[in-house]
């Protein structure tokens, strides 16, 4: 693949933000239907670091039925514990905060949970006999054994007895609902057609454990997927469907890869932030001199069809060493040290144009679809971007079923902030990006939205007007820059 052309990759980088701002043929149903199985494709990470796969079953009456599976490694090898959840959800209005998500009500009847290990069980019960309440200090007497497959109650709604704080533990995530179906063509050249996947997003965790146990989602989490409806080929998906809190899903482990940034890199799908940020990405790194480019293109609904504003962004990067508290991570510093803004709708203009005078731009010169140099403010703080500006990072490739190399870089704060001190490292992941283009190809020509856009009657490329709520005009007010 090195060796195609670098247009060839160029026009793959674009064919892929292209099919992302088509929606790539996404159907959302208000209210969604959640009836059935959902699993998780692989290994997730959650703040902390916490490494887990997950099974939700719904059922009709409105009842589900939840297995967390927490592992102690990055692979999901190595099971820790189980967490069995029971309780009731029901449905109500579509939110308000984030397009395109449902609001949803839950109530635990009971969470037990069944330990793999005597290290587990001696680790969970230490953390519970510590920091719970009164009557969850004894919720193991010191010294008990192991034993395999016995099942503990955490929660009981008839006793009211909860001790699962002490865990980070909430189902908050069922508070944010969000179903998504598209179509996949077939892989065997012998077969035509497409293959229906169903996707579930649920509210995302807060990247700080204080805040997680009453912090309502506005985002979501890696999405899990229809054990009937799901990408294929999928090794993870049948291994976790078949699981159950007696025999937790042992996933194949996986060789860590090299760290190969040097290429170009996009987002897979619209990603949706907390405090209503819908973006994709699109990175090229420079591995000879260790320099960066990345466009954040910035949307006001949840499939990416509404361009509000584009980020381009440069700097330079350090070498990576391997992160000593998230096994399988690569720790790496950055610096940004320009960047450009375009205003792609009229309440972006106008924002950036009643901001203070000298600091986004110059004063009341935007107009939609002119790209303009912020680097000499310092920034923009309407968007809430600093310049020069210092991140430290979290980074992992991997290579997905189809043998495509992934780019996971770390999850940003919740709370909007940035990550510009050693200890606002991320110890999580978003969503990853899909490597578009090779080492090889160095071009730092600006892949505009402009080139997806629509044309006008005389042929020519047009920037559409988008209506957008008053709603999106005050959530820009308190963006944080990614």
């Amino acid at each position: 693949a090195a060796a195609e052309p670098p247009l060839r990759w160029e026009s793959r980088c674009r064919q892929q933000l292209r099919h992302l701002q088509d929606g790539a043929r996404i159907a959302a149903r208000l209210p969604p239907r959640l009836e059935g199985r959902w699993v998780s494709t692989g290994c997730e990470v959650r703040p902390g670091p916490e490494f887990l796969t997950r099974s939700y079953l719904f059922y009709s009456n409105r009842l589900f039925k939840a297995y967390q599976f927490y592992y102690w490694d990055p692979s999901c090898h190595d099971p820790s514990y189980t967490l069995v959840i029971k309780g009731k959800l029901r449905l109500r209005q579509a939110s308000w905060i984030t397009r395109g998500a449902t609001e949803a009500d839950y109530h635990l009847h009971k969470v037990g949970i069944v330990f793999h290990s005597q290290k587990a069980m001696q680790e969970v019960a230490s953390w519970i006999n510590q920091t719970s309440s009164e009557g969850c200090s004894g919720f193991l007497p010191p010294g008990r054994s192991w034993a395999p497959g016995a099942l503990y109650e955490l929660l009981s709604a008839k006793t009211e007895r909860d001790c699962t704080a002490a865990l980070g533990f909430t189902m908050h995530e069922l508070s944010l609902v969000r179903v998504e179906k598209h179509y996949q063509p077939l892989l065997q050249p012998q077969q035509s057609g497409n293959h229906l996947v169903e996707e579930l997003y649920l509210g995302d965790i807060h990247t700080d454990w204080v805040e997680r146990l009453h912090y309502r989602p506005t985002g979501y989490q890696r999405p899990m997927q229809s054990a009937v409806h799901h990408v294929h080929p999928c090794p993870a998906c049948g291994i976790i469907y078949r699981a159950d809190e007696h025999h937790p899903p042992i996933l194949p482990a996986r060789a860590q890869l090299p760290m190969q940034l040097s290429g170009s890199w996009v987002s897979t799908h619209c990603e949706v932030r907390p405090a209503v940020l819908f973006l994709t990405r699109y990175f090229i790194f420079h591995g000879h001199n260790h320099t960066w480019e990345g466009y954040y293109y910035h949307y006001s609904d949840p499939l990416c069809k509404q361009p509000t504003f584009t980020i381009y962004a440069s700097g330079h990067y350090t070498q990576g060493i391997p992160s000593s508290k998230v096994r399988g991570g690569t720790e790496l510093a950055f610096k940004v040290t320009q960047a450009r803004v375009t205003p792609m709708d009229q309440v972006t203009v106008m924002m950036l144009n009643s901001s203070e005078p000298g600091s986004c731009g110059l004063t009341s010169s935007w107009s939609a679809g002119v790209e303009q140099d912020i680097t000499p403010t310092n920034g923009c703080l309407a968007l809430g971007i600093r310049l020069p500006h210092n991140e430290y990072e979290l980074f992992k490739t991997e290579q997905d079923t189809r043998d495509r190399s992934l780019l996971y870089i770390g999850e940003r704060p919740t709370d909007g902030s940035s990550p510009d001190s050693p200890d606002k490292r991320p110890t999580s992941y978003q969503a990853p990006l899909i490597q578009c283009a090779g080492a090889p190809e160095e071009f730092s020509k600006y892949v505009s939205l402009k080139y997806l856009g629509k044309k006008d009657a005389s042929g020519n490329e047009a920037l559409k007007p988008l209506p957008v709520a008053f709603l999106f005009f005050i959530a820009l007010l308190f963006l944080r820059w990614d």
